[in-house]
């Protein structure tokens, strides 16, 4: 499973990071930062900050 995040649609709201916070984080700067290919244990978790996320810039592939 690969995770992409359209940074130009991200607008740190972060419900990504409540919703997998093994895979998405904020930086010390307070941008949104994650890990691009986590393992498939977390596909449940990634599904699930897509699926929250407000301005759906989170798109999974494989």
């Amino acid at each position: 499973m690969k995770v992409v995040v359209d940074m130009n649609k991200c607008q740190d709201h972060g419900q990504c990071v409540f919703a997998a916070p093994d895979v998405f984080r904020f930086d010390d700067a307070g941008r949104l930062a994650y890990v691009p290919d986590p393992g498939d244990a977390l596909r449940d978790e990634v599904e699930e900050a897509a699926d929250v996320c407000p301005l759906q810039a989170i798109r999974i592939e494989g």
